[in-house]
């Protein structure tokens, strides 16, 4: 018997038991904050599997002295992030699969068919808050370790799983879990991507822009001057540097399905303080996205650039400037060399257990990949189990089948590039 149907009994055997534990991680409301209960079925499964581990709080102190850190909390205090080794026998590549416990909050409730932490089942489809983003990925790296240990494998190369805190956030946990030394030949994140490969993740920054204008009575408002009016000038004229920003990747084939590869979004405006009066300021907050292989410096240098231009467009910012400041969450960019030698493995592990040839995109969001690429330069790859477009969204669900299959693709994955001890298997 083979070494991969080793792995494909091992998988088709228990991959009910891995649909349980799904079932339970969803269950967990593990919002920013609240990730200890989630942590703690993760823990008592790796114990189980008997892999090393390292379990501990980050310090909000070491964190803060980097300039990668971007964090709402100012304590991580029952927020625990968890490494697992698998060690290998030595002489081969180490990965780092690296997954986030933590979900975006659910929302309104009456927009959900299923409660949102039911973890229900309907079909081949498990619904609930995190598990397309991204339980469902944790667990089929999970799924693929265990199917190698258990089906009596010995990789040469260390495997790291990382489940981190704090990545919808800005990234935080998996800050943490490399400045706490944890680094590989490689690493693979299995956000949902509908199982096609990311070599590309764009990055983004939140920003905020002042628009002031100048009070009156609503009843004689041609003495005022209304920063909502000036408002929608400047909205217009953020998106014309979005459509400049964009036409520099309309020639890069990983963007051909993408509409808009780095979006520029204004998520929520604010302004006024009366009906019957002019209003004299409106505050505008978005997300601006970044282009993979760009900084996040020239980013914010090129819309600061911009919004100062509109004095050329009004003479009323002549006098009245647009603030522009940045905020809140942050996610650098990142890009993998379409050649290198995991983007193979990975591509070949894809096609043997789909029997064609995977779809290579960019990504349309950020992931914590851009922070192993930038602070220590390791290849990064995005690809995973799940729908994009429902992550975030009432009744988030993901597809049980492509979990498994998912699951495979990984462990073929860690064969090929972590390499097999040939005296695990006479």
């Amino acid at each position: 018997m083979n070494l991969k149907t080793r792995i494909d009994d091992y998988i088709s055997n228990h991959s009910q038991n891995a649909i349980e534990l799904l079932q339970k991680l969803v269950q967990e409301r593990s919002v920013s904050g609240n990730e200890a209960t989630a942590q703690g079925i993760v823990t008592h499964y790796l114990n189980k599997l008997g892999l090393e581990l390292d379990v501990w709080e980050p310090s909000f102190e070491e964190l803060n002295e980097s300039s990668f850190f971007i964090s709402q909390r100012s304590s991580f205090k029952d927020s625990p992030n968890i490494v697992a080794t698998l060690k290998g026998s030595g002489n081969g590549k180490s990965i780092i699969l690296n997954g986030h416990i933590d979900v975006v909050p659910e929302g309104e409730l009456n927009q959900w068919e299923y409660q949102p932490y039911s973890g229900e089942i309907v079909g081949n489809r498990l619904y609930g808050r995190g598990a397309t983003d991204m339980k469902g990925g944790n667990v089929a790296a999970l799924l693929a370790i265990e199917a190698i240990k258990y089906s009596g494998i010995q990789l040469k190369g260390d495997v790291f799983f990382e489940s981190v805190i704090e990545e919808e956030s800005g990234g935080a946990g998996t800050l943490a879990a490399i400045l706490r030394g944890y680094e590989a030949d490689a690493v693979l994140i299995p956000e949902p991507t509908k199982m096609k490969i990311f070599p590309k993740q764009q990055g983004s920054m939140w920003f905020r822009l002042k628009v002031k204008g100048r009070v009156a009575h609503g009843g004689t408002r041609y003495e005022g001057v209304s920063a909502i009016e000036k408002s929608m000038i400047v909205v217009n004229h953020v998106i014309q540097l979005e459509k400049q920003r964009n036409k520099r990747l309309q020639d890069d084939p990983l963007y051909k399905n993408v509409p808009i590869p780095i979006p520029i979004n204004i998520g929520k405006i604010e302004g006024g303080t009366w009906p019957s009066s002019v209003s004299d300021l409106v505050i505008l907050e978005g997300r601006l996205g970044v282009a993979p292989d760009e900084t996040m410096e020239n980013a914010k240098f090129e819309l600061e650039n911009w919004i100062s231009g509109l004095n050329k467009i009004d003479e009323w910012f002549i006098e009245y400037p647009v603030e522009v400041e940045f905020f809140g969450a942050r996610w650098v960019p990142g890009s993998i060399d379409l050649e290198h030698p995991f983007m193979e493995s990975l591509k070949e592990a894809f096609e043997t257990v789909y029997e064609k040839e995977p779809i290579v995109e960019a990504s349309p969001w950020g992931t914590d990949g851009g922070l192993f690429t930038q602070i220590k330069q390791i290849p990064t790859i995005v690809f995973g189990p799940g729908e994009t477009k429902v992550a975030h969204y009432p009744n988030e669900y993901i597809d049980l089948d492509e979990l498994i299959q998912c699951s495979k693709v990984i462990a073929y994955t860690l064969l090929d590039w972590c390499g097999v001890d040939e005296r695990s298997i006479l």
